[in-house]
C-alpha cells in the first residue's frame, strides 16, 4: 500500500492551514477550496471518503477533542436550547427538507428524500468549533453552538438509519423508529455513563505521563466501539466520556497535562486540515456519478435544496428561542434575555461538513430487492453541493455578520478582574498552607529557600493585577507582559550558554537535555499562553 498520497495529503492540507491563520479567511475555507482546486490538478490521486473509516476513525478523536474543550457546566445551563438544536432541529429538518427535495425532484420517493434530508440536517462539529473560535462569538451563543455539534449527529445518524431501512425496502415503521432513536441515545448515554468513571481512575493512577497520554488517545476510540458494539451511540459515548473527564482533569497531575494539551491540539489540528481537504477532493467523484442527471438540472436542484436547508434553520431557530421564554416564567427569569441577533446568527452558523459527506457516501448501492438504490447519485451530488454552499456562503459571510451586528464580545477587563480575584483568592490560601508547613520543623528550609517559595507566591498574585495597570508608554506592554519578556531574553541566554558548553564538549548531550528540560518548564511557568492558536 502507496502511503505517499496520505503524507501528501496530511502535509498540503497542515500548510494551508497554517498558512491561512495569516490572514482574514477562516482556515476550513482556504483548506476545502485547496481540496477543490487540487482535485482537477494533474497527478493528484482519488480520495474517496469512506464511512467505514470517517465515522469509527476520524470521528471519534475530533468530538472528543471539542467536547473536552467544552464546558460542562456551561453545556447543562444552556440544556434545554442545546436540546432543541441538537435532537429537535435535527429531526425536523430531516423531515421539512426531505419533503421539500421530494416535491422538488421528479420521480425522487419520498424514503430517499428523507435519506437526504436526515444526511444534511446536522451542522459539524469541526466547523462550528474552528468558525466560533475565528469570529469571536459571544460566550453564550458558542456555547449553544459548541453543544449543538456535539450531539446532533448521534441523531442524523439515527434519523439516516430509520429512512435508510424504509428506502431499502426494510419495512421500518415508527414504532421501531422510536426504538432505534432511544436504544441509540440512551443506549450511548448509558456507555459512555459506564466507562467514564474506570476511565478517569486510570489515568489518575497511572504514574507514567506516557501511558497516561496512550490512554488518552484510545479513550475515544474505546468509547466509540463499545457503543457501536451494542448498537447504541458511539458519538454520545465519547461526548458523555469526554465532558467528564473534561471537568475532572484537575485530578490529572500536570506533567499529563501538559503533554495531552499539546498531543491533542497537534491530533485535531492534522485531523480538522485533512478533513476538509477530503471535502473539496471528492468533487471529481461526486460529478462522474451524476451519471443520467445534466449538470444544469442538477445545479438547479442543488441551489434550491441549499436555500431550503438555510431557510428551514431559522424557520425551527426563531421560534424555539421565543416560543419557550413565553410560555415558561422559569425559562424567563433563569435565562438571560435573549434579542433577534443572536438567534440570527445562530441560524446563520448552520456549516455542514464531513460527517454529512460520511453518511452519504455509506447509502447502499442497491436496495433489498436487489434494485438501485433511488436516485443515489443525485443525494451524494445535493449532499456534497450543500456542504460546499454553507461552508462557502455562511463561512464567509458569519464574520462580517457578527461585525454588522456588532454583538456584544467579551469583557475582556471583567475577565481579566476575574481572573485577578480568583488568583487572590487562591494565593491568600496557599500563603497560609506555607506558613503552617514551616511552623513544623520536619519542613524546616534555609532562609534563601523560604525566601523564594514567598517570591514566587507573590510573584502568581500581582501577575495578573498588573495586567490591569497602565502600559508602559513606550511600548505598550503591560507590566506583567514586560517582566516576561525580560525573563525570556534570560532563559535565551542561558540556553545559548548550554549549547555553546555542549559544542565545546565540556558537557555531553544529555547533560545540555537535562538543562534545557528545566529551562523550558520554567518559561513554561512564566509564560501563559495567550490564545488557544
Amino acid at each position: 500500500m502507496d502511503a505517499l498520497p496520505l503524507v501528501a495529503l496530511v502535509a498540503a492540507s497542515a500548510a494551508v492551514a497554517g498558512l491561512a491563520r495569516r490572514t482574514p479567511v477562516p482556515a476550513p475555507l482556504l483548506v476545502v477550496a485547496l481540496g477543490l482546486i487540487g482535485s482537477y490538478l494533474p497527478g493528484v490521486p482519488t480520495y474517496t471518503l469512506d464511512a467505514h473509516i470517517v465515522l469509527p476513525l476520524l470521528l471519534p478523536p475530533l468530538l472528543y477533542t471539542a467536547a473536552v474543550d467544552s464546558s460542562y457546566l456551561d453545556l447543562r445551563a444552556n440544556l434545554r436550547p442545546v436540546a432543541l438544536l441538537s435532537v429537535g432541529y435535527v429531526l425536523f429538518a430531516t423531515v421539512a427538507v426531505g419533503w421539500l427535495a421530494y416535491r422538488l425532484v421528479p420521480d425522487l420517493p419520498l424514503t430517499a428524500a428523507l435519506v437526504l434530508g436526515a444526511v444534511i440536517a446536522p451542522p459539524d462539529a469541526v466547523t462550528a468549533a474552528a468558525i466560533a473560535r475565528r469570529v469571536g462569538l459571544p460566550a453564550r451563543v458558542t456555547t449553544i453552538l459548541q453543544g449543538e455539534s456535539l450531539v446532533n449527529d448521534a441523531t442524523a445518524i439515527t434519523a439516516y438509519k430509520v429512512a435508510l431501512a424504509a428506502a431499502v425496502g426494510e419495512g421500518m415503521s415508527w414504532g421501531g423508529g422510536i426504538g432505534e432513536f432511544l436504544l441509540a441515545s440512551v443506549g450511548g448515554v448509558g456507555v459512555g455513563l459506564v466507562l467514564m468513571v474506570p476511565l478517569h481512575w486510570l489515568r489518575t493512577h497511572l504514574r507514567e505521563p506516557l501511558l497516561q497520554n496512550t490512554l488518552s488517545l484510545l479513550i475515544p476510540f474505546v468509547a466509540y466501539a463499545a457503543a457501536e458494539r451494542v448498537h447504541a451511540s458511539g458519538v454520545l459515548a465519547v461526548v458523555v466520556v469526554a465532558l467528564y473527564l473534561g471537568h475532572r482533569s484537575w485530578q490529572v497531575d500536570f506533567a499529563t497535562r501538559l503533554q495531552e494539551a499539546a498531543v491533542w491540539k497537534m491530533v485535531a489540528f492534522v485531523l480538522e486540515s485533512a478533513v476538509f481537504a477530503l471535502i473539496g477532493l471528492q468533487l471529481p467523484f461526486v460529478l462522474k456519478g451524476l451519471g443520467t442527471y445534466a449538470v444544469a438540472e442538477a445545479l438547479w436542484y442543488a441551489v434550491a435544496v441549499f436555500l431550503a436547508v438555510v431557510v428551514v434553520r431559522f424557520i425551527w431557530v426563531y421560534p424555539a428561542t421565543y416560543v419557550p421564554r413565553l410560555l415558561s416564567r422559569r425559562i424567563r427569569e433563569r435565562e438571560p434575555e435573549t434579542n433577534w441577533t443572536s438567534p440570527l446568527i445562530v441560524g446563520w452558523a448552520g456549516m455542514r461538513g464531513v460527517v454529512s459527506l460520511a453518511i452519504a457516501f455509506s447509502i447502499p448501492l442497491v436496495t433489498s430487492d436487489g434494485e438501485a438504490f433511488p436516485a443515489r447519485n443525485l443525494v451524494l451530488f445535493l449532499t456534497f453541493t450543500t456542504v460546499i454552499g454553507t461552508l462557502v456562503v455562511q463561512g464567509l459571510t458569519l464574520p462580517v455578520l457578527v461585525r454588522v451586528l456588532k454583538l456584544p464580545s467579551r469583557d475582556r477587563q471583567a475577565e481579566t478582574l476575574a481572573e485577578a480575584q480568583a488568583q487572590s483568592e487562591a494565593s491568600t490560601a496557599a500563603e497560609a498552607r506555607l506558613e503552617e508547613l514551616l511552623a513544623d520543623r520536619r519542613n524546616c528550609l534555609p532562609q534563601p529557600l523560604t525566601d523564594r517559595l514567598r517570591t514566587v507566591l507573590e510573584r502568581r498574585r500581582n501577575a495578573v493585577w498588573e495586567r490591569l495597570g497602565a502600559p508602559n508608554p513606550v511600548t505598550g506592554e503591560s507590566a506583567d507582559d514586560t517582566y516576561r519578556r525580560l525573563a525570556r531574553e534570560m532563559i535565551d541566554a542561558e540556553r545559548e550558554v548550554f549549547v555553546r558548553l555542549r559544542d565545546e564538549r565540556r558537557i555531553d548531550d544529555e547533560m545540555m537535555r537535562t538543562l534545557l528540560r528545566r529551562l523550558d518548564l520554567e518559561e513554561a511557568a512564566a509564560y501563559r499562553e495567550e490564545s488557544d492558536g
